[in-house]
């Protein structure tokens, strides 16, 4: 799978490099954090929200909204799903990271996604990008099998269990309304059949579940 540098033009359909904002201690502090054999989600931690740089991602990217900061870190190499949330995402690598992305409006009227539409982007280590709230992403990879650590910043309360039920995938697999892609506070979900997800989970994702080596 061709992997593009995240300064490439294609990036920017996706999101942008934040240049304005001093990542240093969230990178040194991430740097402290574990690395598993599988990928593990931590949506607060805080040793990380203790940071100056809470408040200036707050500021700068959310327009003073309360955000929350926790990581995403492991060993991954596969796509197997992708989300979207109605906000956006900072990622800020302290390792060396791929970003295998997508876009909401290449979604199909059912919910489905083709995957040969993917792009990945390397984002070097010390680096942030934000993610646009119209791109799909899900779980970074490392590269050349490396484990990664990427610290993610979302608005406060995101991808906490839901409060309410919601409508769910039907027998046959399908979605009869976005609702069924919703699996937790703002985050809603495209599975891949090969992803590892419960039944309850749209496994939308068409075609390869792609794989950066």
């Amino acid at each position: 799978m061709q992997i593009l540098p995240v300064n490439s033009p294609d990036f920017r359909k996706y999101g942008r490099v934040i240049n304005n904002i001093d990542f240093c201690s969230l990178v040194e502090k991430m740097k402290e954090t574990p690395v598993p054999d599988g990928v593990v989600y931590e949506p607060s931690i805080p040793e990380l929200e203790s940071l100056t740089v809470k408040q200036e991602l707050s500021n700068i990217v959310y327009g003073e909204m309360p955000v929350q900061i926790g990581y995403c870190n492991g060993h991954n190499t596969l796509l197997n799903g992708l989300e979207y949330h109605c906000s956006p995402e900072v990622n800020v690598a302290a390792t060396d990271a791929v970003l295998m992305l997508g876009l909401r409006w290449e979604m199909e009227s059912d919910f489905t996604y083709d995957t040969s539409m993917v792009k990945a982007f390397l984002i070097p280590a010390g680096t942030g990008v934000e993610l646009y709230t119209s791109t799909l992403h899900y779980a970074p990879c490392g590269v050349d099998g490396n484990g990664f650590q990427v610290a993610i910043i979302l608005p406060k309360g995101t991808n906490y269990p839901l409060q309410e039920n919601h409508s769910k995938v039907l027998a046959d697999g399908t979605a009869s309304s976005e609702d069924a892609l919703l699996v937790a506070t703002n985050k809603w979900l495209i599975g891949h059949s090969q992803g590892g997800f419960d039944s309850g989970t749209f496994c939308g994702l068409k075609g390869e579940n792609l794989n950066i080596l």
